[in-house]
């Protein structure tokens, strides 16, 4: 199934949501061809090679219900990671990346777009500034799920550019690795 969709995989940026992703059995062979390009492109520069690596985590994300299975796909997904840049637990890198499947990893039901708690699903958009820095954009799943209907031709909406649409919930300032692997011992980042 993936090969349908082969280049997408290859890309280190493209964005993969699975609304019920289990233990990983498809996010776990994406983020494999995503290293694997990151390995092709960066491979002669470690910073760029460990920056796009964790680029390549911030563009899986995934839905599940049960608990196990959501822990059990965050742990896959992170060794999939360490094992590509031989991290253990104290790494920098080893943090910031469970701190970013921590958000990208949600328990939760993907019918309804509501968490464990009842909150509405919040999908976060991670991009890389380049020079080690991140940005982090947070946005409501119903809500850009339901953004799909505004393009419909003819509709009363299809004229709406997306920067009129996609408005974030939140916006973060610039973060490097450590901030990141700062968020993962339980500090918070603000919102601006």
């Amino acid at each position: 199934m993936l090969d349908l969709v082969k280049g997408e995989t290859e890309r280190i940026d493209a964005r993969f949501l699975e609304p019920a992703c289990g233990s990983g059995n498809f996010l776990v062979p994406i983020l494999q061809r995503k290293l694997a390009a990151v390995e092709l492109k960066f491979g002669m520069s470690d910073f760029e090679r460990r920056h796009y690596a964790l680029l390549a985590v911030m563009c899986a994300y995934g839905i599940e219900l049960l608990r196990d299975n959501i822990v059990e796909c965050r742990s896959n997904m992170l060794a999939v990671l360490a094992d590509y840049l031989s991290l253990d637990a104290t790494d920098e890198l080893f943090r910031a990346a469970s701190y970013v499947l921590s958000l990208n990893l949600v328990q939760g039901n993907a019918m309804t777009m509501r968490d464990t708690a009842g909150d509405p699903i919040s999908v976060v958009e991670w991009a890389y500034l380049g020079k080690g820095k991140f940005q982090r954009r947070d946005f409501r799943l119903d809500v850009l799920t339901g953004m799909a209907s505004f393009g419909a031709e003819g509709s009363l909406f299809a004229g709406l550019g997306k920067h009129e649409i996609f408005t974030p919930t939140s916006s973060y300032p610039p973060m490097t690795l450590r901030d990141l692997a700062r968020f993962a011992s339980g500090e918070t980042g603000e919102a601006v």
